[in-house]
């Protein structure tokens, strides 16, 4: 497997931990937080073979049943939990996003889901485990340490568009008294704005959700009516507008297009890949 590249710059911010044969990456922003487990997932590790291989945590369709559930047993172990902890998306690109408790712990893995078109969760129960799946969307992942909250989103440019962060962070205050000041936010590896290149009609859709200073600084305009979509910039400017301090608001410096041998991406394999699993959990 290829070595890991990082592009397009350094920030610190993503820490490529190992154990065993499996590589994982958590985050700097949380690691004075021990009650806390945030891991994201590599291609390193698995069973999976092929275009899947090998950590292949979704897609389970074109992979295996077998192969994608012991790839999730492989994973838990070596980020220190179980796979019975995990709760699973039905992801559909929308900003639907689910109040999760106990009663839902091992949908998706060891139950069936009883939901769909979820592309976030909220919880503040202990041990339970949210995971959504990424192969090139922007996974944000949010935390309360004051309330002991946590929140996962999926956020690819639909979900961008329709600012499914605020929506988490509104979840949170609303439902565990969250205070947006107290919340730290980490926006993980995804694809680049050097990756990204988009057609007119994504700026139409972005044109009535920001404002037009906005706009000009998320979008590059490029010759023939195309754009270059910084992702991770757009996140970060909605949780500003969600009222998160800009010390709490942390972007990756790791590309999922620039080290697709290393972390599956979706735009630099033309569709044949697996998928990345973000998990995290108050323990």
């Amino acid at each position: 497997m290829a070595a890991l590249n990082y592009t397009p710059y350094k920030t610190g911010e993503t820490i490529i931990n190992s154990s065993g044969e499996v590589d994982y990456i958590s985050f700097k922003a949380y690691e004075a937080y021990p009650e806390l487990l945030c891991a994201f997932s590599t291609r390193k590790g698995g069973v999976s073979e092929g275009m899947f291989s090998s950590m292949n945590l979704g897609r389970i369709e074109l992979d295996s049943k077998e192969n994608v559930l012991e790839n999730y047993r492989i994973f838990a172990s070596a980020i220190g939990t179980d796979a019975g902890n995990f709760l699973i998306s039905d992801q559909k690109h929308t900003d639907n996003i689910r109040i999760v408790s106990e009663k839902d712990r091992g949908k998706g893995f060891s139950k069936d889901k009883d939901y769909e078109a979820i592309d976030g969760f909220v919880t503040n129960e202990k041990n339970l485990a949210l995971c959504l799946l990424f192969a090139d969307c922007v996974p944000v992942f949010l935390y309360d340490p004051v309330n002991k909250a946590i929140g996962l989103v999926h956020s690819g440019w639909k979900g961008t568009a329709k600012h499914i962060s605020l929506k988490a962070v509104n979840m949170m205050a609303d439902n565990f008294g969250s205070k947006p000041d107290d919340i730290i936010a980490v926006i993980a590896p995804s694809i680049c704005k050097k990756c990204y290149e988009v057609s007119a009609d994504l700026y139409e859709a972005f044109s009535d959700k920001f404002f037009s200073d906005e706009l000009d600084i998320i979008f590059e305009k490029k010759p023939d009516d195309k754009y270059q979509l910084d992702l991770w910039l757009a996140n970060k400017l909605i949780l500003n507008k969600a009222g998160l301090k800009e010390k709490n608001i942390h972007i990756t410096d790791l590309c999922t297009s620039c080290n697709k041998d290393y972390l599956f991406s979706h735009r630099a394999s033309a569709g044949k890949r697996g998928n990345l699993a973000g998990v995290i959990m108050l323990r």
